[in-house]
């Protein structure tokens, strides 16, 4: 009787243990969850953009002017002036590493002309030089350090600038030697520092020299030759397509 009582016992006590162990493991685990990383994208320069841009520009501008020895004048002038630079550009970069490459159009306004009075012994010679503009067809090359980006650029220009119209007055004689306006090409150096304020919006500031080819008009007794080279610094917002 002893005997079976003892082994009752450790029955009901090796049952006890086990229904212990089976509710613990069905209990909620108190381990901390494993924490989440967010991975936030990294801001490329690859994409394509639009913008527009304001600046200042000034000429240097060789003018040499030459009369028929009849008339016994000659004129050699230098006309420097600068004023309003505006326009537009678009353009694409393309991003590998921290080194970004591309293209860029652009298109301005330039209000950068200047003008010479001149006077020969009794006559009287004036230059006036019509508002003009210009373009050009770049590359871009520049190192990125993050959303800062440093480049330098270069290509093809083209415009009308400090081109206008001529005039000889002498004693009873008023001659005319009419507007040149047609464009002259060349070429364009520069540089600048961008910024991306946000995934979408840029601002950059830019320098640039432009150098259009010597152009020679020749109208009766009259020959002009011109050489327009003018600086541009500007600033300019664009707009990047794509998220980032």
């Amino acid at each position: 009787m002893r005997i079976l009582l003892q082994s009752l016992l450790a029955g009901a006590a090796a049952v006890a243990i086990a229904a212990s162990s089976a509710q613990a493991a069905d209990l909620p685990s108190r381990a901390a969850p494993a924490p989440v990383i967010a991975v936030v994208p990294v801001f490329t320069w690859t994409g394509f953009y639009v913008g527009v841009n304001a600046g200042y520009g000034w000429n240097n501008n060789d003018n040499n002017n030459y009369f028929d020895p009849s008339f016994g004048i000659y004129g050699n002038n230098s006309d420097n002036d600068g004023g309003f630079v505006g326009g537009g550009q678009i353009g694409y970069n393309y991003q590998v590493g921290s080194f970004v490459i591309g293209v860029e159009a652009d298109l301005q306004y330039a209000d950068i002309g200047g003008k010479a009075n001149n006077y020969f012994a009794g006559y009287y010679y004036g230059n006036k030089d019509s508002d003009g503009y210009f373009g050009t067809v770049r590359a871009r090359a520049g190192v990125a350090f993050d959303r800062a980006l440093i480049y330098v650029t270069g290509g093809f220009a083209y415009g009308d600038i400090a081109q206008g119209s001529s005039s000889l007055y002498a004693p009873g004689v008023a001659y005319y030697y009419g507007g040149s306006d047609d464009s002259n090409t060349g070429w364009v150096l520069g540089g600048g520092v961008e910024y991306a304020f946000t995934n979408n919006l840029t601002a950059k500031i830019e320098g640039l020299y432009v150098n259009l080819d010597t152009k020679n008009n020749w109208t009766g007794l009259y020959a002009d030759s011109n050489n327009a080279e003018f600086g541009v610094v500007r600033a300019g917002l664009n707009f990047k397509f794509g998220t980032y």
